[in-house]
C-alpha cells in the first residue's frame, strides 16, 4: 500500500517512492518519510532476547538533550534563491550520515550540520530555484541523493543527484552529478529507492516504461514496458507486478528483481464489486484485502491460503515488513500491532499511542536488527508530572510490546535537568559556554515533526516548532532540530 503518494511516501517492502506531482505548489509539499529508514532495513535476528532488552535499558537511559541547531536563514543560501525558501518551515526529515546530520524542511531547503562542531556546514540546494522534496543516504558509496523539482520547468519533473559525503563534508554540495537524466519523471511518474536488494526503480509516465538500476553505479538493469501495469511492489529478490484489475480477477507476475525473469505468472481471484484496499507482496506471501472482506494471505509456492477476518484485522494505513523475523507491522488509529504470516497478532504494544494520528512515518524509527521501534508518542495523560502539551519518545522491543524507555518532560524540567524519569538517578547535562541551547525540555518535546535515530553515535534528532525569544517585534517561531544523546552511560544503581 502506497498512502500519501504526491510525495515521498513509505514503501511497504523496504524503500522509499518519489512521486512528481500533478499540481506543482509553489511552496513544496510535506512527505511521510521513507520509513527511513523505516522498511529499508536489512536485519539479523539476536539470540538472547533478554540479553537485548537489558542493553537496551541501558543505551536509552539517560537520554539528555543536548544540542540545538537553527537551519533557518533568513537571507537564504543564495542572493536569488526563491522566497519561499527564505521562510521558515517545519522539518520534515532527518538523515544521519557518518557525522553529518542533513535535515530537509517542507520549503525544500536542506541543511547539512557537523555533528564534530556542531556547525552548519552547508546548505545542499545548489542552484537559487532548487526545491529538495526528498533525501537518500546510499550507503553502497557513501553518497547523499537529493530528489528535487525546479522553479525553471515550473516543479514539473523530478531531478535527482548524487554527492558525495566527503564533498559535502568539505562544505561542496555543487560537486555531485546528476543521474536518470535520460527518464521523464513527471507526474505520475516516480523514482524508488530499495536498499534492500540495492535497486532504483523508476517510471517514465511520458511512454509507460518502469526501469530498474544498479545503486551501487546507476547502470540501467532491465526496462519493463506495459501500459498494463497498474503497480510494481518491491520484496527481498523478487517484485510483483499488478496488473489492470480484470473481470473478478487481478493478473499477477513475479520477477527476479536481478534481470527481470519472470518466475511466476497467476490470477487472484476478486469480488467483482469490491475496490482492493491493498496488494502487497512478501516473499512468498502474497497479502489482498478488500473493502469490508476477509484478509487473504496467499502462499504463491503452493496456492495455500489463508484468511483473517475482517473484525481481527481491520485496513491499517501503513505496513512495515521485518525480514527475516517473517512479521510486518500495522499502523491504524495510532496504534501500532506486529503480526505473522499466519494471520495471528503476535505483540500489542503497552503504553504507545502515537502523537500523529495519520501515521506520519517521519516519528517513528526501527533499528537495523529490527528488534526495537522509536516513536513519538502520547505522554502518559494521567501522569501527574507529565506538562503541558508535550509528548514522549518511546523506546519499545518489537517481539514483545514492552516499553524498555521513554524520554519525557518531567514537571519543573529545565534544560539542564535529566529527563529520564528515573528516581534515583543523580545524572546532570552539563552545558557548556558555547552551548546554543535556548529551549526547555518540554518545548523540546512539543509536537515534533521529525525523528531520527543514529545507532552508531546513539543519539536521538528531533524537529520542532519552538518558541525561541520574545523580542520588539513579538513572539518568534523557530525551527530547530535537537539532539538527545547519551552523555553518561550506565547511570543507575
Amino acid at each position: 500500500m502506497d498512502g500519501r503518494r504526491i510525495t515521498a511516501s513509505p514503501r511497504p517492502c523496504s524503500g522509499r517512492r518519489v512521486v512528481a506531482k500533478k499540481r506543482p505548489r509553489g511552496g513544496g509539499d510535506g512527505f511521510v518519510n521513507s520509513v527511513k529508514k523505516l522498511q529499508r532495513r536489512e536485519i539479523c535476528s539476536k539470540r538472547d532476547r533478554s540479553f537485548s532488552m537489558c542493553d537496551a535499558q541501558e543505551r536509552f537511559r539517560n537520554i539528555h538533550l543536548q544540542e540545538e541547531y537553527d537551519t533557518h536563514d533568513p537571507k537564504g543560501h543564495c542572493s536569488m534563491v526563491l522566497p519561499f525558501l527564505k521562510k521558515r518551515s517545519k522539518i520534515v526529515e532527518i538523515v544521519a550520515a557518518r557525522d553529518i546530520v542533513f535535515a530537509l524542511a517542507q520549503s525544500g531547503i536542506c541543511a547539512a550540520f557537523s555533528r564534530e562542531t556542531n556547525q552548519r556546514i552547508c546548505f545542499l540546494n545548489v542552484s537559487p530555484d532548487e526545491v529538495i522534496r526528498s533525501l537518500f543516504y546510499n550507503k553502497n558509496n557513501d553518497s547523499l541523493i537529493t530528489v528535487s523539482v525546479y522553479a525553471s520547468d515550473s516543479f514539473s519533473s523530478l531531478k535527482c543527484r548524487t554527492t558525495g559525503i566527503e564533498y559535502i563534508r568539505r562544505g561542496k554540495p555543487d560537486a555531485g552529478f546528476a543521474l536518470f537524466e535520460s527518464e521523464s519523471l513527471k507526474w505520475p511518474g516516480f523514482v524508488e529507492f530499495d536498499d534492500v536488494n540495492g535497486k532504483v526503480l523508476t517510471f517514465s509516465a511520458q511512454d509507460s516504461i518502469y526501469k530498474v538500476f544498479d545503486l551501487k553505479n546507476y547502470m540501467m538493469l532491465y526496462s519493463i514496458s506495459d501500459k498494463n501495469v497498474q503497480e510494481i511492489k518491491i520484496s527481498p529478490g523478487i517484485m510483483l507486478l499488478i496488473f489492470n484489475k480484470a473481470s473478478g480477477h487481478v493478473p499477477l507476475k513475479i520477477l527476479s528483481i536481478e534481470d527481470g525473469t519472470v518466475l511466476k505468472t497467476f490470477n487472484h481471484l476478486l469480488h467483482r464489486n469490491k475496490k482492493v484496499d491493498f496488494i502487497e507482496q512478501f516473499n512468498e506471501k502474497l497479502l489482498v484485502k478488500q473493502e469490508n472482506e476477509n484478509l487473504q494471505i496467499l502462499d504463491v509456492r503452493n496456492s495455500e491460503l489463508t484468511e483473517v477476518s475482517r473484525t481481527e484485522f481491520m485496513t491499517p494505513s501503513a505496513f512495515i515488513f521485518l525480514y527475516e523475523n517473517q512479521l510486518f507491522l500495522t499502523f491504524r488509529n495510532r496504534t501500532v500491532a506486529v503480526w505473522n504470516f499466519r494471520g495471528e497478532l503476535v505483540t500489542s504494544f503497552e503504553d504507545h499511542l502515537l502523537w500523529h494520528p495519520d501515521c506520519n512515518t517521519n516519528n517513528i524509527y526501527i533499528t537495523s536488527d529490527q528488534d526495537l521501534i522509536i516513536s513519538y508518542c502520547k505522554a502518559d495523560s494521567d501522569d501527574p508530572l507529565t506538562e503541558g502539551n508535550a509528548g514522549s519518545i518511546n523506546i519499545s522491543n518489537i517481539l514483545t510490546g514492552k516499553c524498555l524507555a521513554k524520554v519525557k518532560a518531567m514537571d519543573g524540567t529545565k534544560l539542564d535537568d535529566c529527563i529520564c524519569g528515573g528516581r534515583r538517578c543523580k545524572c546532570r547535562k552539563r552545558v557548556g559556554a558555547s552551548s546554543r541551547m535556548t529551549s526547555s525540555v518540554t518545548e523540546a518535546l512539543e509536537d515534533i515533526t521529525a525523528l531520527f535515530y543514529d545507532e552508531e553515535r546513539n543519539e536521538i534528532y528531533t524537529e520542532n516548532s519552538v518558541v525561541f525569544y520574545e523580542g520588539a517585534f513579538g513572539m518568534q517561531i523557530v525551527q530547530r532540530i535537537r539532539t538527545c544523546l547519551d552523555e553518561t552511560g550506565r547511570g543507575y544503581d
